[in-house]
């Protein structure tokens, strides 16, 4: 009686591998087609980034124009952070990226004027003419402006994209901006560069001055990350898979807590020489105050001189000083004043009237 159990037991696990192995053999087969239809949704997305990069870049030319000669530079930074194969032919080669370049259309050949670097924000992103009213404003006052689109950035393809090294060698990329700048135009003023930049921008400006003090004379860092400890905590589910995809960092704060922290700015307070401006506000929902008062007690902490604003409720949140209220040119006016004190541009603005006559052709 056994034995006949035993058998048609077997009989029917057979009967179900039948059944079950082709279902299994349907389901590899419809995730592999899942996989590719994402992976075409994703190539399709890096195009139309292209496409609205190449948009936006002749938008620049109407928006800013009368004030400045606009180019875009390809030059390079240091080679990938994450490099697959390094025996392949070229495979250390250093990672080119574009830059955009402002200058003043009213330029002396023979005279020298005050450079700032300006690195967007976003996790990934990109340069654009949302920052046309502050490059207006700059170029008013007589700055060259140069903002790199560092590795990562968005609008030129799935290969650039997936270079990033948030709080790496992004920095470097800034800093080979710098370099640019100074190294083929001889009417830049290499002892008058400043680097100012909000979020994900603050902190390049930040890791900037603390990885080369002797290079900057002056940073403002609006609303800057701060540190990307306390921001995986805070941020939403999504948020983290950034960081630890396979082509970034590719393991969560949880599993390399130390490689998070040497890429947060909080870190690296001791570094402080550089004259610093910082801005935050207390409803910002994107880099939460907490995150950046760490910053400024770590700062306080070390000793260092600094200075710093913290804004009750300010209208626009993450984005309050670079809309187009009263609030945000008054405040934008402010750190133009603390960024004059070092760079001395040649026509710096003296009140909110000049600012806003400039910046929006009154």
């Amino acid at each position: 009686m056994n034995m006949k159990r035993i058998i048609v037991f077997c009989i029917i696990a057979a009967l179900c591998a039948c059944l079950i192995a082709p279902a299994a053999y349907a389901d590899d087969n419809e995730k592999q087609d899942a996989d590719k239809i994402q992976k075409q949704f994703d190539d399709l997305n890096h195009r139309l980034d292209q496409l609205e990069k190449l948009v936006d870049d002749l938008l620049w030319y109407n928006k800013v124009g009368d004030l400045a000669f606009i180019d875009k530079v390809f030059h390079v930074g240091p080679p990938p952070a994450n490099i697959k194969n390094p025996t392949a032919v070229g495979a250390a080669n250093p990672v080119k990226f574009w830059s955009y370049i402002f200058i003043p259309k009213t330029i002396d050949h023979n005279k020298k004027y005050p450079l700032l670097v300006l690195p967007h924000g976003g996790v990934h992103a990109n340069f654009t003419t949302y920052y046309a009213h502050i490059v207006r404003e700059m170029i008013a006052q007589g700055y060259i402006v140069i903002a790199p689109e560092y590795r990562g950035s968005t609008g030129y393809g799935r290969a650039f994209y997936e270079k990033i090294d948030y709080g790496g060698l992004e920095i470097e990329d800034a800093y080979a901006s710098r370099n640019y700048m100074i190294e083929n135009y001889d009417f830049v003023d290499a002892e008058r560069v400043g680097i100012i930049g909000w979020s994900h921008g603050g902190l390049i400006a930040l890791m900037n001055i603390f990885e080369h003090p002797d290079d900057y004379k002056v940073a403002f860092a609006g609303v800057p990350v701060s540190d990307l400890i306390m921001r995986m905590g805070y941020q939403t589910e999504d948020y983290p898979k950034e960081y630890s995809a396979d082509f970034h960092i590719g393991q969560t704060v949880n599993e390399n807590v130390y490689e998070y922290q040497r890429r947060s700015p909080v870190t690296h307070a001791k570094k402080l020489q550089t004259p610093l401006l910082i801005h935050t506000n207390t409803n910002d929902d994107d880099v939460y105050v907490l995150e950046v008062e760490h910053l400024i007690q770590a700062l306080k902490a070390e000793g260092k001189k600094f200075d710093y604003e913290i804004f009750k409720d300010a209208p626009g949140g993450h984005s309050f000083d670079r809309i187009d209220t009263p609030l945000a040119k008054k405040t934008r006016l402010k750190i133009y004043q603390f960024l004059g004190q070092y760079l001395h541009p040649p026509t710096p603005f003296k009140t909110i009237h000049d600012l806003h006559n400039i910046s929006y052709r009154q």
